[in-house]
Order: structure tokens, then sequence, then C-alpha cells
């Protein structure tokens, strides 16, 4: 065995990367709770990879068959509605995963330098992702995958001069068709699932390059000869990160992590299961009751509205009367997003030690954005539409303050070391 290692590192380091990217990565020692979700969006993808390659075996992606052949999946496929639940239940929990991995790295400041473009790869993670949705969003051909596709594609033209050339070339027709669902399918299964793996690939690559935030929000680097033997960790760590630092405070990311991180997957395919066999509708929040019905093209829902993770954008959109208008603030609600690091000028990282006021500003913005998703399921009534734009303006005023108020807040004393 250890000449077939020996022979694969003269022609491929699968140990140093090994030792890099898990065995000998210094993990702070500090991390909780919210550190689970990065290793559980690595779990859905996975999972909705393979699920939905199974579910490409027997998906007919045309207009005339496309419904017809998930009936026959979830109906005569063996374990086919296994798998077409995994697949929609998938969809669901990776945004679940992927909102709260985002707010731990709003609340933590993993944002802030050195990690610019880690954060930044995660937002484009995050496109591409809502890309992937909306694309597979489409495919089962029911009502509301067809008129909630019609709704969306149609904001597109209000975009001056390329508006309807643009909607024109994203349908590939004048009106949603069997071309709009073959292109979208490809998107889905090859073009979009290949952009994303590259960009997980260099997210994680980012990571280990400027290493991992912890709750503390502090370094676990120190100048070479800065710290007592003593006082340094008895784990070995890879020459890469041990080279001009001595690390503190910090354990190997396998085992240590890897058996703790075992437990949290345990207890989310234990909810995730749940899900599957007792709620994979969730009410109609995963699996709309139109959408059990074939796309007819006469006939309009009652209420259109996009599936859950899409819907805080979605009430950003319907809070303004102009179209264009509305258009511009729910793109700019996510480019905000992506400028956060420069948006955020504060010196310190973690929520447990800056002021009061980012306390507020920050629970402020979570409250906001989960009522706009809420406000995005419901029709768009005076009253609600009236709360839209309450919670827009709150949304759009949290970075705006955090811009002000961040180079001079007043925080509490950061430590030197991590202490819990």
């Amino acid at each position: 065995m250890k000449k077939l290692i020996a022979w694969f590192d003269e022609r491929i380091p699968m140990t140093k990367t090994w030792n890099i990217h898990l065995a000998q990565y210094p993990a702070p020692k500090n991390f909780n709770f919210w550190y689970l979700f990065g290793v559980l969006a690595m779990l859905v993808l996975v999972n909705q990879i393979l699920t939905g390659v199974w579910l490409t075996m027997n998906y007919n992606p045309s207009a005339e068959g496309a419904f017809a052949s998930v009936e026959f999946i979830m109906r005569d496929i063996d374990y086919g509605w296994l798998l077409r639940y995994m697949h929609s239940t998938g969809a669901s929990a990776f945004f679940v995963v992927v909102y709260l991995h985002m707010l731990r790295g709003m609340m933590y400041g993993s944002y802030q330098k050195p990690r610019e473009l880690l954060w930044v790869f995660g937002m484009l993670i995050f496109l591409v992702l809502m890309a992937e949705a909306f694309m597979g969003y489409l495919l089962p051909w029911g009502q509301m995958s067809y008129w909630g596709a019609q709704v969306i594609i149609s904001l597109f033209g209000a975009i001056p001069v390329i508006g309807d050339d643009l909607t024109l070339w994203i349908r590939g027709d004048y009106v949603i068709s069997g071309a709009t669902l073959n292109r979208f399918f490809a998107l889905h299964v090859i073009a979009l699932p290949l952009v994303l793996v590259i960009l997980v690939f260099l997210h994680i690559v980012a990571l280990h390059e400027v290493g991992s935030n912890n709750p503390e929000g502090i370094n676990i680097k120190k100048p070479k000869g800065s710290v007592p033997d003593e006082e340094k960790p008895k784990f070995k760590f890879h020459e890469r990160f041990t080279k001009k630092y001595d690390i503190v405070d910090a354990f190997p990311f396998f085992p240590y992590y890897v058996v703790k991180d075992l437990v949290g997957i345990g207890i989310f395919l234990f909810l995730f299961c749940y899900v599957i066999f007792f709620a994979p509708a969730m009410g109609g929040l995963f699996l709309e009751p139109p959408n059990f019905e074939a796309a007819n093209p006469l006939k309009t829902p009652d209420h259109i509205a996009p599936v859950w993770y899409f819907t805080p954008f979605y009430a950003i959109l319907r809070a303004v009367p102009d179209k264009l208008l509305g258009v511009i603030l729910m793109f700019g609600s996510i480019a905000a997003l992506f400028i956060l690091p420069w948006l955020d000028r504060g010196k310190v990282r973690s929520i447990r030690y800056r002021s009061g006021f980012h306390k507020v500003n920050l629970t402020v913005f979570v409250i906001s954005f989960v009522a706009l998703g809420y406000l995005g399921l419901k029709p768009a009534t005076e009253v609600y539409t009236l709360f839209a734009r309450i919670f827009t303006f709150l949304y759009f005023a949290f970075f705006v303050l955090l811009f002000f108020y961040s180079k001079n807040e007043t925080t509490k004393p950061v430590p030197e070391r991590i202490t819990k």
C-alpha cells in the first residue's frame, strides 16, 4: 500500500493535498454550531448532483412529455418518488443551509480582510445557485413552473434598449415553450452545475489559503517565535501553515472536526428524511399544489409566486410601482451583499465585540429578510405592499448605516487568544 501511495504521489500530490486541505489543516478550537452549515452545503450539493443524474435518465425535456415523464418517475420507476423528493427537498435544504451559512459570515465578519475574495466566491455560488434553482423550477412543467417562469423572465423586458431582445434570447421563442424548457434543461444539468462545482472548489481553496475565521474573530496565526513552546498545540500541522507562523488554539480538521461534523450531519439527515417521508410538499412551500397540474398557457393560477427561497427578492420587486425600478432594487439587494466587505469599515470582526447598535442593525436586517420572504408568498394587497416597502427600506438601511457607523464604531476589547 505504501508503494502504491508513493507511486501516486510521484504523479499527483495526493498525500500533500490530503494533509493541506484536511488532515493537517488548522481549524480554530472554538468552532460552534454555526460552522456546520458549510459542510452541510457540500453534503446537499452531492445529493443534488447524484439524484439529478438519476432523474435525467427518465426525464423527457419537451413540452409534450416533461410533465408525463415526472409522473412516470413518481409512479412507475422503482424508488423514483424517493429520488424526486430527495431532489426537491434538497433544493430547499440547499437554500436553508446557504442562508444560514451567509448569516454566520455576517455575524462573525468572515467577509472582512483578508477574506474578501472568499466572500465574493461565496456570493457567486449563491448567484449561480439561484439561477440553477430557477432553471430547475421550470422542468416539472406544471402550472406554477410555467407561470412562475413567465413572470420572472418578463422582468428582463423592463431593461431599456435590450430588454425585449434579452427576454427573447432567454426564452428561445416568443413565448414560454418547449424551446425554453429544452435550453433550461441543458443549463440546469450541465452548464450551471459545472460552474457551481468550479466555484465551490475555488471557495475552498481561497478559504484554506487565508484560513478559517472563528467566533472570536481573531487570527490563530502568530509571528514565528512569539509563542512559548508550552502554549503551542501538541498537533502536527502542515509546513505550509507553520513555515512563517506559529499556529495557536487550533486542532487538525481531521479527525477532530470531521467527527464533530458527523454528529451534525446525522441530525441534519434525520430532519431531511423526516421531510422527505412525511412532508415533502411542506404545506405547499416546497412543492406548490398548482404544480401537480400540467402547464396550461390558457389557464392562469389564482396567485403566482416563486418558490419560497426567491420570495424575499420577489417582495422587493413588487414593493416598487415602477417595473424597471423594481428590477433594479431586486438585483441591487443581491449586489449589496457582494460589496459587503467594502461597506463594513470596522476593525473588529465578531459580533461579540461590536457595538450594540450593530447588533440591533443586523437583527433588524434578518427580521426584514424573513418578513420579505413571507410577504413574497402573499397576494399583492395594499397592506402587504405597504409592509413590503417598509421592510425593503429596512433591508437596504442595514448596508447604508453599516457604511457610516462602522468606521468609528465603539467596540469592546478583542482578546489576543481564543479564550472559549
